[in-house]
């Protein structure tokens, strides 16, 4: 009889859990029976595994075969398992030491010729085995460097089982054929999923993206954005067809500081469980952008799919930009489900296959036009769209989550002496990205030691008591509170409003006109405070 064990990591949403493999041999006729909750692919592997090994040069053993996935309770699925099963199989058959892999992290599909093919979630799978305290990770050559990224993790990339084995056994490893320059390489189809980013994009490098400077006018909409940038504000910009609404939304990523290490790995194992990693660029260090059609549905956009819950657009948009472009469009029930991730920073998907917790820290903007024809702001545009249809049509974005957006800019038509560079260019995004930036330190140095570090994060309660504005500051929110016209939450959105436009300008604390221009930049009526309160976030004249 002969026994073995390796480990490998099952992958829940975007978190893993080791689990160990182990292979029983006894004697008896020849079968291969796999137990432990696998699904329909894992169940395939007993295949794979065996042509890998016989192709590898390895002889099969003729007995009775059990390989276990424990633990037992915890769902399995995918291809990754491949190369640990093949180990614990190889070293029950004692073809290499069982001690070599008992504490071995092994991650990779095998191929019938014994390849070792990459697969996705790599990362989160790495972090789960390090922080399960291995040391020591095995896997395909092409995703060594996503792997690589874990610190204190040993990573073994390989291209061939047969490769494994002569390391394993301490014999001369093989040299296997490499891809020759241009052609292409199948190996790159397990972490590329055709379509499974629809609508979702990593922001250029700095300098790379869309310029801000290409947006003729919209002073108002600019400093919007500049201040849904600096303290992690919800932005909504309505107004007709053709105004610019979507250039800004494009434009958003690129004002956004560059991730730190901790957001960019957060960042990279959703993009790698989702398979829309790029290859050769394995850590995300900017800002995402997520713009789905609105046409999606609410699982394609909160996360869902058969079995366990996948990463939805939400979680894709994860410390980065989630742009509802047409947002009237999309289903009402697909809009209300992103009030809860709004608030809380993640989403938890009950599906059969059990549930998963997903990361969902995003910047959302809306973008919506006033009727469905669109001209309805405009004068002598002629919008023919009945009062019923244009109420009917801005009631599809429900006042829950209206109240959670932050800022409300109504994008004008440009005028022609701006589009036509008459008025001045506006500023470019390195100019307005460093005032972001210079904010957000300034709120960082001051939220230090709190479990928050953006102004859109901080509670209400504690900006109220902990960090109390100039005094009156807060007379004309609170007016608007007595009439209606705020609801409590809304209170709370302005002062975190009032707190960024501070930071933008420089101030160490809110005065009566951030305070006016927050009230104005959430409820659209002038305040009489004007748009230099942000220190040069209108630009352009």
């Amino acid at each position: 009889m002969g026994f073995a064990r390796a480990c490998s990591v099952a992958l829940v949403g975007v978190e893993g859990v080791v689990v160990e493999v182990q292979a029983d041999l006894e004697p008896g006729v020849a079968a291969f029976t796999l137990v432990g909750l696998p699904d329909k692919s894992l169940v395939e592997s007993r295949d794979r595994v065996r042509a890998a090994v016989v192709n590898s040069g390895a002889e099969w053993p003729q007995k009775k075969l059990t390989v276990g996935l424990s633990p037992a309770s915890v769902p399995k699925g995918g291809s990754g398992f491949d190369l640990a099963v093949a180990c614990a199989v190889l070293g029950a058959a004692e073809r290499i030491d069982p001690r070599q892999i008992a504490d071995l992290v092994l991650i990779g599909e095998l191929g019938l010729d014994g390849r070792v093919r990459p697969v996705r979630g790599v990362l989160p799978a790495v972090l789960a085995a390090a922080e399960a305290g291995y040391e020591h990770v095995v896997v395909p050559e092409r995703t060594a460097s996503e792997a690589s990224l874990v610190p204190g993790i040993s990573v073994l990339g390989v291209r061939s089982l047969r490769q494994l084995i002569a390391v394993l056994a301490d014999e001369p490893v093989p040299d296997e054929e490499a891809v020759e320059p241009g052609r292409p390489d199948a190996m790159l189809a397990g972490l590329l999923v055709p379509g499974a980013g629809v609508g979702t994009g990593l922001s250029a490098a700095p300098g790379d993206g869309p310029d801000l400077a290409d947006v003729a006018g919209q002073h108002r909409a600019r400093t919007g954005l500049e201040v849904a940038a600096a303290g992690g504000h919800h932005l909504m910009l309505s107004g007709p067809p053709g105004a610019g609404k979507t250039m800004l939304a494009e434009r958003l990523p690129g004002v956004l500081p560059p991730l730190t290490r901790r957001e960019s790995l957060e960042v990279t194992a959703v993009h790698s469980v989702a398979g829309i990693l790029p290859p050769g660029e394995p850590l995300v260090r900017t800002a995402p952008y997520c713009a789905p059609h609105h046409s999606a549905t609410m699982q394609s956009l909160v996360g869902g799919g058969n079995g366990l819950p996948k990463p939805g657009a939400v979680s894709l948009a994860h410390r980065g930009v989630l742009f509802l472009d047409e947002a009237p469009e999309f289903s009402g029930k697909a809009l209300d489900a992103l009030r809860q991730p709004l608030e809380s920073g993640h989403v938890v998907v009950a599906r059969s296959g059990g549930v998963v917790r997903l990361p969902a820290k995003f910047l959302m903007v809306l973008a919506a036009n006033p009727c469905p024809c669109g001209r309805h702001t405009l004068h002598g545009a002629g919008c023919e769209c009945p009062a019923s249809i244009i109420r009917r049509y801005q009631a599809r974005l429900s006042g829950p989550l209206l109240d959670r957006v932050d800022l409300r800019i109504e994008v004008e038509p440009v005028s022609r002496s701006d589009l036509l560079g008459q008025g001045g260019r506006g500023e470019p995004t390195a100019v307005v990205a460093d005032r972001v930036r210079e904010a957000r330190a300034r709120a960082a140095a001051r939220l230090d030691g709190t479990p928050w570090s953006v102004n859109s994060e901080v509670p209400g309660h504690e900006l109220r008591t902990r960090w109390t504005v100039s005094a009156g500051a807060l007379a004309a929110a609170e007016r608007d509170v007595e009439r209606g016209l705020l609801t409590a939450r809304g209170l709370d959105r302005v002062l975190r409003v009032a707190w960024t436009v501070a930071d933008l300008a420089g101030r160490d604390r809110p005065e009566p006109s951030d305070v006016a221009l927050a009230l104005e930049l959430r409820t659209g009526i002038a305040r009489g405070a004007p748009a230099a309160a942000v220190s040069g976030a209108g630009g352009g004249s």
